[in-house]
C-alpha cells in the first residue's frame, strides 16, 4: 500500500463513529482525547502567559526604580571620582546615562515607630536620566531635594508604617556611632518630609527614602558617592555590558546588572515556570495518552478490517501506518485547538477576567492586598512553540504500541469468527 491510502483509511477511522453503537462510543472517547489535550494545551498556555504577564509588571515597576547597571567598590569604600568612573562607563555605546548614588542601611523613627530602610542619596537632575521614576517626578518632590535643606522623600508604604504626612519631620539613624567622651552614641539627624513615592513595588514603596547626594555624604561622612548608576539603550543587554564593563574599567569595581541585583527573585520566577510547566504538561500527558485506549478499542473493533486489508496484500507496517495516522491525526487536532483557545484567551484575558469578576461579582485581584489589580498577560512564542511540540511528540508517541498491535494481527485468525 502507498502511503495516501494509509493517511485516508487513518483518517477515515479518525472521523468513524456513526455506524453502530460500539463505534460511536469509540468515537466518543477519541473526541475526549483530542478535547482533553486541547484543555491541556490550552491551560499550558494561558498559565505561562499570566505567569510571563507578571514577571513583565513586576519587572518594570522595579526597573522603574533601580538602574540598569550600578558600578561599585568591591570593597565596600566610597568613589572618591565618581565622575571618572562615570565618564569611564560612558565610553561604552551601550551607556546613554550615569549618575552617582550612595546607598546605606539606616533606621527612620517617627515617635515611637521605627523602621530599617535604605536611603538613597541622589542628585535629582541626574537621578531623572536613569529611573522613569525620578523622570517623573524631577519637577515635583525631588525639586525639594536640596544640598543642606535636609528634606527626605519616603515610599508611599514606609510613610504609611512611620504614620508621617509631607510636612512632618523624621530622625534618621545613621549605621555606626559617634564616639563622644560619655560613650558610642548613635549618629541622629532631622529630615524634612517634602513627599512620597509610589512604584508599585512593595520592597521599594515600604523600604526605599530619597535624599540629596551632598546631605548623604555629610551624614555618613564620605568623601564621595558609593557608587555609578548606568542606564542602558537595551535593558535586555545588561548581562553582557556588565561583562564588557567589568574588563574596560579598572579592577576593583565591581559591576552589577539588575538581574543579579534582583537574583534571588528572578531565580524564584524562573523555578515557579518551570514547575508549573512539569506539571501541566502532565496533564497533557495524561489527556494524549488516552489515545492509547482509544486505538486499542479500535484495534479491537476493527480486527477483521485489519485481516482484510492483509490479504489484499498490505504489509504490517502499512496497517501500523493507519493507526499512527489515527492517532496522529487526533494529537494534531487536539493540540492545535488548544494552540488556537489558549492563544485566543491569553490574548483577551484583560477582556474576559473583569467580565467574569462582574459576573460573579468579586475581584481576583482585590487593589487592596494586591500592588497589581488586573490580571496581566504575556504570550510568548518562546512558550508556546516548545508546548505544541511537546504535546505532539506525547501524541505520536502514544500511538505506537496499539498500532504495533494492530500490525501483529493474523488474518487467518481474525476472520475465524466472521
Amino acid at each position: 500500500m502507498n502511503w495516501p491510502y494509509e493517511w485516508q483509511i487513518g483518517w477515515r477511522y479518525t472521523r468513524a463513529g456513526r455506524a453502530g453503537r460500539r463505534n460511536g462510543f469509540i468515537s466518543f472517547i477519541s473526541f475526549v482525547s483530542m478535547l482533553g489535550i486541547a484543555l491541556g494545551v490550552a491551560a499550558l498556555i494561558i498559565v505561562l502567559s499570566v505567569m510571563n504577564g507578571f514577571q513583565k509588571e513586576v519587572t518594570d515597576r522595579m526597573l522603574s526604580v533601580v538602574a540598569h547597571i550600578e558600578l561599585i567598590d568591591a570593597q565596600g569604600n566610597a568613589l572618591a571620582d565618581w565622575r571618572a568612573t562615570a565618564d569611564q562607563a560612558r565610553k561604552n555605546t551601550a551607556v546613554v546615562a550615569a549618575a552617582p548614588f550612595i546607598a546605606m542601611q539606616s533606621l527612620i523613627a517617627r515617635g515611637d515607630e521605627m523602621r530599617g530602610a535604605v536611603v538613597r542619596g541622589i542628585l535629582p537632575a541626574d537621578e531623572a536620566n536613569i529611573t522613569p521614576l525620578a523622570a517623573q517626578l524631577k519637577d515635583g518632590v525631588l525639586a525639594q531635594l536640596q544640598p543642606g535643606a535636609w528634606n527626605i522623600v519616603l515610599g508611599v508604604e514606609l510613610a504609611r508604617t512611620l504614620r508621617v504626612r509631607t510636612g512632618d519631620t523624621v530622625t534618621l539613624v545613621a549605621p555606626g556611632g559617634q564616639v563622644t567622651p560619655a560613650g558610642t552614641v548613635p549618629r541622629l539627624k532631622s529630615f524634612n518630609v517634602v513627599g512620597t513615592f509610589e512604584a508599585g513595588h512593595f520592597e521599594y514603596d515600604s523600604g526605599l527614602a530619597l535624599i540629596h547626594l551632598d546631605d548623604a555624604a555629610r551624614l555618613y561622612r564620605l568623601d564621595g558617592a558609593t557608587g555609578v548608576q548606568l542606564k542602558l539603550a537595551d535593558l535586555h543587554q545588561a548581562r553582557a555590558v556588565a561583562q564588557q564593563l567589568s574588563t574596560q574599567l579598572p579592577p576593583g569595581l565591581l559591576v552589577r546588572d539588575w538581574t543579579r541585583t534582583n537574583r534571588n527573585w528572578f531565580d524564584a520566577v524562573q523555578l515557579e515556570k518551570r514547575l508549573m510547566f512539569i506539571i501541566l504538561t502532565l496533564i497533557v500527558a495524561v489527556a494524549a495518552f488516552n489515545l492509547v485506549s482509544t486505538l486499542v478499542m479500535t484495534v479491537t473493533d476493527k480486527r477483521a478490517d485489519i485481516a482484510i486489508l492483509r490479504t489484499l496484500g498490505a504489509s504490517p507496517r502499512s496497517v501500523m501506518g493507519i493507526f499512527v495516522v489515527q492517532g496522529a491525526a487526533s494529537g494534531v487536532i487536539g493540540t492545535l485547538s488548544g494552540v488556537a483557545f489558549g492563544l485566543l484567551v491569553a490574548v483577551n484575558i484583560g477582556t474576559l477576567v473583569p467580565a467574569v469578576e462582574r459576573l460573579l461579582g468579586m475581584a481576583f485581584l482585590p487593589g487592596s492586598v494586591y500592588l497589581i489589580s488586573r490580571m496581566p498577560s504575556d504570550p510568548r512564542l518562546s512558550d508556546v512553540m516548545p508546548i505544541a511540540l511537546i504535546s505532539l511528540a506525547l501524541a505520536f508517541v502514544a500511538t505506537l504500541y496499539p498500532s504495533w498491535r494492530a500490525s501483529r494481527v493474523k488474518p487467518a485468525e481474525a476472520l475465524r469468527y466472521e
